[in-house]
């Protein structure tokens, strides 16, 4: 079966998550659904992120969900719950990208896990990322309907006492918002740790930078994502098969 660009987008997003450490070992999961369908490819059950290649995702059909639940050894169940759910009713959610990642998941577990403007990554997600906040344990049927009521029309949410889950139409678009957040929640907790006062800026210049982060001239996304298959072509290809 020919593997698609999608499948090697997805598997190189992977492949990136692994090399910065964001994520937790052969937990979290990322999802893309296939073009002009509500079927999603994902990772399945017991695979490391640094090892996932496009053939090895498995391809999740609406219409075999129940079948797929009763196999975890194939799939683990909270990806199918948690990201069927969400593919179905967040219509801009054609790719989900789910991690625990250090930072995100320590902001995640302050008791106000607001994220402030403070520079232009944390500006980026200014009024722009949902809150989840009423953690009920891991991620099956009734949890994961309770996530995909709270993401709205954001690109990310996060999940309070658990971590992050960002989206976009495109792979690309999923894994630089996944990248900024991150980046965004080690600066807002490293000047947390200083126990200086935070230099926060005004509402309208928080916003005025989301919007030109919002309306940057190239996608920035996409060529996020070609250059980190760039420096995967020449250093590890095998992510493609």
């Amino acid at each position: 079966m020919e593997i698609s660009e999608l499948q090697k987008d997805l598997a190189a997003a992977f492949r990136w998550t692994a090399k910065l450490n964001m994520h937790e070992g052969i937990a979290n999961h990322f999802s893309v659904c296939k073009p002009n369908s509500d079927d999603f490819y994902v990772n399945g059950s017991g695979m490391h992120f640094s090892t996932i290649k496009a053939s090895d995702l498995v391809l999740v059909e609406q219409d075999k969900i129940e079948e797929l639940k009763k196999n975890p050894d194939l799939i683990d169940p909270t990806a199918i719950n948690i990201h069927g759910a969400i593919h179905k009713k967040a219509p801009h959610a054609r790719c989900i990208l789910h991690v625990h990642s250090k930072y995100a998941t320590a902001l995640s577990a302050l008791k106000n896990p607001e994220l402030p403007p403070i520079d232009q990554n944390t500006m980026r997600f200014y009024n722009r990322v949902a809150i989840y906040d009423d953690f009920g344990g891991l991620g099956f049927e009734e949890e994961s309907n309770k996530m995909a009521n709270s993401i709205g029309n954001n690109r990310s949410m996060l999940l309070a006492n658990h971590g992050i889950l960002t989206t976009g139409q495109t792979v690309a678009q999923a894994f630089d918002e996944l990248y900024y957040f991150e980046k965004a929640c080690e600066t807002y907790i490293t000047a947390l740790s200083t126990n200086k006062e935070l230099n926060i800026v005004t509402p309208e210049v928080a916003e005025k930078t989301a919007q030109d982060w919002e309306n940057y001239p190239t996608g920035l996304g996409e060529l996020h994502l070609k250059a980190i298959r760039s420096i995967l072509d020449k250093e590890d290809p095998s992510y493609k098969q």
